[in-house]
């Protein structure tokens, strides 16, 4: 079948390149810089680890300029899903970040999970998810790449990378920018950098944000406040040899993400069938809301025997992220050195309530990276990178999960040593065709040390219907440890119970030590061919392997879980037409996801409720990608982004323990001597639409000396599953979401003024359902509401 898919799909793209050569400029107009000035303009990355143009770079990937993320109002890393067609964020709670491409990505939640995702910044690996915030301001561009990156980046990269590139200091120039913007939900966006040389050597670059709003939801939740600085110090004491080096610090404060009762499921004890009742409540409504908070006292939380209390409504972030890095390069007269030293600190104190409990997380983490690159210089047909990388990452973290009728406390240490060694080769076999190999050799070595007790209030006494019924029992308040848990509670000793008071209900303590090493080699590799069919367009091939370490989870039987691999298959063309006005890139791709690694909240061994990962996946994604840009007049620019995605997991089958009501899934189950086996075999691969489309238009007109610059941009998204149970309630349907700004200015860019406003059609689009499973209720996150406001920038 994918022999099919891909032959098909190479006829297709090769009758498509051939009508684009056919069509090509004549030579005299090929050769013209006025027709190369006037047309689109290109892009130069550097995500092959060197600078190119993107339209010469045979890999698959989206590239955003730095002055397109301040007019779309990024500032957290949420907001790429709007300019980035391949790719889902979803805020989980607090400083949780989890990102998915094409399907493939995972609900890292904890500090010792992995990312599938690799996301890099200024060229430095981020361990960990919630340390991306604070850094979306003076970019130079963002790259996102799509498919494994099994050579050249490597870690945990097994869906793709995305580069965030920071503004560089210039040598000999006074420059800088200033962009203030405000709006509704009293929102505020303020980024400023200086660029300053020192004498003919040396520039420095410092630059800074704000940004802020008030809550999307009524309690104030679903807020932000940023701050960050960053400053970087350029030094060429000869033209041969640079030196860089940068450091930032970003604060998160403010509540974090919210989320709104969506319903209940109600178990039909004689069917065994659940069925979902509404909340009634609008997806404004947050969950301190006096309504919401008043709902939330009518679910029965069963184990305990009575119905759950007000929230505590004690949430906040204080979250700080620290960096240092540099940035050597020396061209010798063999090739290019690059080495990329990094130190990252993070220290996070969150309380969030997104999941319909409080999750109350104090983390350290710190890392410390070395890659050193040699880019050679051609020896006969041969060009060649060769590297070696180091990871060095610690994590301790203090966790407690307060669900009322359960509290889980964690405490653990966590550390990765990684180090790997890569290489690639490209050998152009005539000046239009090029075969390119490469391969990494990756050591992980992780060493986990951590404690899980899980206390839970069980009612003793049952109604005349079998039902516990407790309804004096005081529940479980949020504490820092069990030491704190005050009277009438008596912390018993490890699978023991102790009585609370006379109410009828004792508390039962469970506990999961986990002491455990984990090692993993692994040898990923890729093999493409690139075919240069005219000037400007290229035709590539690719089939590349990646891998996912291991890592390990505070639940009992799933303390270790292996690694994950996948194989991507791609086929692309891309073109720029019809005298450099017309660029149409087309892609192809087929995944193939083994051992595929899920992170989600079940039940354990132990019976008792716990977040944790396995391999329980297998799935084949595979699909096509149109993106062209359209320069109609000198004036008037359109461009349209459409992918087509179909996924499928093969393979998704689990257990869990029986208890006292069925699983609460859309999947098949079945019940054999106490165990049920869950499939879900058969679905769709989460956080992945079927159709994605992002069309977008542009017009200038001129006025003298000045211009009006309008824009327009919109994205459409099919029906999608959002979270791993697969519930009815869990497919989002299809959406529409639209954009638009006009800009006045200077014909020389000196100043501008714009107004905007973002989803006109005020749709609070479902992005995360967190489920509370001891009170049965389902929570829905949901993106932004209308946003609009004005904005001024200022550049010299």
């Amino acid at each position: 079948m994918r022999t099919v898919f891909l032959a098909g799909t190479a006829l297709a793209l090769v009758g498509a390149a051939q009508t684009a050569w056919a069509q090509d400029v004549p030579p005299q107009a090929q050769g013209s810089a006025t027709a190369e000035t006037q047309g689109l303009q290109d892009i130069v990355v550097t995500a092959q680890r060197r600078e190119e143009s993107a339209q010469r770079a045979g890999v698959a990937m989206d590239v955003v300029s730095g002055t397109e993320v301040l007019n779309q109002g990024v500032t957290q890393p949420s907001d790429l899903s709007k300019i980035v067609p391949a790719l889902n964020v979803q805020d989980a709670g607090g400083a949780n970040k989890t990102f998915f491409l094409r399907g493939v990505g995972n609900f890292t939640v904890n500090g010792y999970s992995d990312p599938a995702i690799a996301v890099n910044y200024d060229g430095v690996y981020l361990g960990r998810p919630t340390s991306t915030s604070g850094l979306f301001y003076d970019l130079e561009r963002l790259e996102v790449l799509k498919g494994p990156q099994g050579t050249l980046y490597g870690r945990n990269a097994t869906a793709g990378a995305i580069n965030i590139l920071p503004a560089r200091p210039k040598l000999g120039q006074t420059s800088g920018f200033a962009s203030g913007s405000y709006g509704n939900y009293n929102a505020v966006n303020v980024q400023a950098a200086l660029n300053v040389p020192l004498g003919d050597i040396a520039a420095v670059r410092l630059a800074g944000t704000i940004a802020s709003h008030d809550g999307y939801l009524s309690d104030g939740t679903s807020d932000e406040k940023t701050q960050a600085v960053r400053a970087q110090l350029l030094f060429q004491p000869a033209t041969d040899f640079t030196i860089r080096i940068g450091g930032d610090y970003s604060h998160t404060g403010g509540k974090g993400v919210g989320t709104s009762y969506a319903g209940q499921y109600a178990l039909n004890f004689a069917t065994g069938a659940y069925g979902f009742v509404p909340s009634g409540l609008g997806s404004s409504v947050g969950l301190f809301d006096p309504a919401a908070q008043a709902y939330r006292q009518t679910l029965f939380l069963g184990v305990s025997g009575r119905n759950a209390t007000a929230l505590d409504d004690d949430i906040y972030q204080k979250n700080d992220f620290y960096g240092v890095n540099g940035e050597l390069t020396w061209n010798m007269g063999a090739g290019t050195l690059t080495v990329i030293p990094a130190w990252r600190k993070a220290k996070l104190n969150y309380k969030f309530g997104a999941p319909a409990f409080i999750g109350f997380i104090q983390e350290d983490d710190e890392q410390f990276s070395l890659e050193a690159r040699f880019a050679g210089k051609r020896l006969g047909i041969f060009d060649y990178i060769l590297g070696a990388y180091y990871y060095d990452e610690t994590n301790d973290g203090n966790y407690t999960f307060a669900q009322q009728a359960l509290n889980a406390y964690q405490e653990f240490h966590a550390t990765t040593k990684s180090w790997a060694l890569f290489g690639r080769l490209t050998a152009n076999l005539s000046d239009r065709l090029r075969l390119v190999g490469g391969l990494r050799y990756t050591d992980d070595k992780k060493r986990f040390d951590g404690q899980a007790d899980v206390l839970v209030v069980v009612c003793t006494v049952t109604n005349p219907f079998g039902v516990p019924n407790c309804p004096t029992v005081p529940l479980l308040p949020v504490t820092d440890s069990m030491s704190e848990l005050p009277a009438p509670f008596i912390v018993p000793p490890p699978g023991q119970a102790r009585p609370i008071g006379a109410t009828g209900a004792i508390l039962t303590r469970v506990t999961t030590p986990v002491h455990s090493s984990l090692g993993n080699s692994e040898v990923t590799w890729r093999g493409a061919a690139e075919f240069d069919i005219g000037k400007r367009s290229l035709l590539y091939a690719s089939v590349e392997r990646g891998y996912r370490s291991g890592g390990f989870s505070l639940a009992a039987g799933y303390e270790t879980y292996a690694p994950e691999f996948i194989t991507a298959y791609t086929l692309g063309l891309k073109n720029r037409l019809f005298d450099n006005r017309l660029q149409l890139n087309l892609e192809a791709f087929w995944w193939d996801y083994t051992d595929q690694q899920i992170g989600r909240v079940g039940i354990d061994r132990n019976g008792n409720q716990g977040q944790f990962s396995q391999n329980i996946g297998q799935s084949t994604i595979k699909g096509v990608e149109l993106d062209t840009q359209f320069l109609a007049t000198r004036d008037t620019l359109l461009s349209a982004n459409v992918q087509y995605l179909k996924t499928k997991y093969d393979s998704f089958i689990f257990t869990e323990p029986a208890g006292p009501t069925p699983p609460l899934t859309g999947c098949a189950t079945a019940l054999t001597a106490g165990i049920y086996t869950i499939n879900c075999s058969g679905f769709p691969a989460f956080n992945a639409p079927k159709w994605t489309i992002n069309l977008a238009a542009q017009q200038t007109v001129h006025l003298g000396s000045f211009k009006l610059v309008g824009g327009v941009d919109t994205q459409y998204r099919s029906e999608r599953y959002v979270q791993v149970e697969f519930l009815p309630q869990e497919l989002v349907g299809d959406s529409w979401t639209t954009g638009a700004q006009l800009s006045f200015g200077p014909e020389n860019d000196r100043w501008s003024i714009t107004a905007f406003v973002r989803n006109i059609e005020d749709n609070r689009i479902v992005v995360n359902t967190p489920l509370y499973s001891l009170g049965s209720s389902l929570e829905a996150t949901t993106s932004a509401p209308r946003t609009y406001g004005a904005r001024v920038n200022f550049t010299f």
